[in-house]
């Protein structure tokens, strides 16, 4: 059957074990907890002697893999299998057999990153049918916020409203990544404090005044001074601040703008979840549609695909990406 990330860890959690997981897709977070979780909990540390295998897709056949999980546990209820990278291993198809008839007393786990099954095929269905089939899917990028504002609450935390926002300038979608630098943070902080910006800059290494973020709020507001000291620091630490980031970064913030000014007469909630976007910074974009009218926010978006062109050396320019991007915002900015 499939199900939700959070169904198999609560089964997992009281001890109600499935013969077979299929963990599948492009997300590897979520893949990776299932089966950490597994690892780390389904049999005692003395039970694990004699009753976990841990393989690779690559160095094992489906004839091999079919007789080890038929083995019969020592001295256990049960016996874990867990393949890593099973999206390497030759012949999956074949392993419908043992599917279909399972071994009761083995929990085989398969980790089948970035792929999925052929929902067409035999497999697919037996696993469907018998055992537990999750497909961990990416993120888009504007449900990330909400996803790191969730996890600081879990970890006992709240947090500055703009610190989600920040981490996913930062950190893009990469579960992982996000989920590590959280849990580092949270080791420095006294449990239930917040989140702040200082926080983040001082254990992340994210600057809370040199930032894509920081940079759009500038423009909203028509800080000229202010946008030309970040662009200045982007220039001379263009490694940790991409041009491509930052055209992105802008990209999605003028499409926002566009969103804004379609919606501008509806209620704010309804207007934030059009623009997905927290609530608490419609302030933003109220002040930054005071000097960014529609048509000012299609130039933008003009500029930006043309100095993104040009950063990719397209037409007669430099392709300093320092120096294109203060063309960039000079021309934006007037």
């Amino acid at each position: 059957m499939a199900v939700t990330f959070e169904s198999i860890m609560s089964d997992l959690k009281a001890k109600k074990f499935a013969t077979v997981y299929l963990l599948q897709g492009d997300e590897p977070y979520y893949i990776d907890k299932i089966s950490s979780y597994i690892e780390e909990n389904a049999l005692t540390a003395d039970e694990k002697v004699f009753n976990q295998t841990v393989v690779y897709g690559k160095d094992i056949d489906v004839r091999n893999l079919d007789s080890l999980a038929r083995r019969f546990p020592a001295m256990a209820q049960h016996q874990v299998v867990i393949v890593k990278e099973a999206q390497d291993l030759k012949q999956i198809e074949d392993l419908v057999f043992y599917v279909q008839k399972p071994q009761p007393s083995t929990i085989l786990v398969l980790n089948y990153k970035y792929k999925t099954l052929d929902k067409r095929k035999k497999l697919y269905t037996a696993i469907e049918k018998s055992g537990v089939l999750f497909t961990s899917t990416k993120l888009y990028e504007n449900k990330i916020p909400a996803w790191i504002e969730s996890y600081i609450k879990n970890l006992g935390f709240t947090s500055d409203p703009r610190v989600p926002s920040l981490l996913t300038e930062y950190l893009g979608n990469d579960l992982s990544k996000i989920s590590n630098e959280l849990d580092k943070l949270a080791i420095s902080l006294p449990k239930g404090s917040q989140i702040t910006l200082d926080s983040v800059q001082n254990n992340v290494g994210i600057s809370k005044d040199y930032n894509n973020f920081e940079l759009q709020k500038v423009i909203g507001t028509g800080d000229v001074t202010k946008a030309a000291r970040i662009v200045n620091h982007f220039a001379k630490n263009q490694k940790d601040n991409p041009l491509v980031l930052t055209i992105t970064s802008l990209y999605g913030f003028f499409a926002k703008m566009l969103i804004y000014w379609q919606y501008k007469n509806g209620d704010s909630s309804k207007l934030a979840s059009a623009m997905g976007c927290n609530p608490y910074f419609l302030k933003d974009y109220h002040e930054a549609a005071r000097r960014l009218n529609k048509l000012k926010v299609i130039q933008c978006i003009s500029l930006l695909r043309e100095y993104d062109l040009k950063s990719k050396g397209v037409g007669n320019s430099s392709t300093d990406a320092g120096a294109l991007l203060q063309e960039l915002i000079f021309k934006i900015m007037h």
